[in-house]
């Protein structure tokens, strides 16, 4: 089997495709994540979820190479990783009340075999009214300024929904296992 390597540096994403129990490494990709005009929120997340697993494999050859990136929006709005707890609770007031749509890619690139595949799974994230003490209390209490829309779905976060509708569960914390479990096997790795 080839080497695989994950393009990413969220800490996330290591600990989803560790629940594969393959062997993986870890290489930042390096790119840079900037909107295009006119770009859909989900042909951004396959561009740079292709562009990090290309990044990495021109650097790795002989591997198999995992890229993914994940866009979120609301309505027109593109709401990135917030960064603090200002911008952080501003996202989730946005939010209050409204539908998010989260585009989590997943690519698997290679040269030998040439693999090319590439997923764009779309979550459906329905947000309950929420009022400011409410959300001041989740920032405070999880500080999730590294993750698209401001909460962590895995943690205390899911208490702000009414509902979620997706596919994969595991696309909304940031990259779709279901898909990315039939790719692997498709390329020989040994998966249940």
């Amino acid at each position: 089997m080839p080497p695989l390597i994950l393009a990413s540096t969220s800490p996330y994403r290591r600990e989803l495709l560790a629940r594969f129990g393959l062997a993986f490494e870890v290489a930042s990709p390096g790119v840079t994540e900037e909107l295009l005009p006119g770009e859909s929120p989900a042909d951004r997340a396959l561009r740079l979820g292709t562009a990090k697993a290309r990044a990495v494999a021109e650097r790795h050859p002989d591997a198999l190479v995992i890229g993914s990136d994940q866009v979120a929006a609301t309505g027109l709005e593109i709401l990135d990783k917030p960064g603090d707890a200002a911008r952080c609770r501003a996202q989730l007031a946005l939010l209050s009340g409204r539908t998010a749509h989260f585009y989590t890619s997943a690519v698997l690139l290679g040269a030998r075999p040439p693999t090319h595949l590439a997923h764009v799974d779309t979550t459906t994230v329905v947000f309950r009214s929420l009022t400011a003490q409410e959300i001041g209390r989740y920032v405070e209490r999880e500080r999730p300024f590294d993750c698209a829309g401001g909460f962590r779905v895995e943690a205390s976060g899911i208490a702000l929904f009414e509902c979620i509708e997706s596919q994969d569960p595991t696309a909304l914390i940031g990259l779709p296992l279901i898909w990315l479990a039939a790719a692997l096997r498709g390329a020989g790795f040994p998966l249940p």
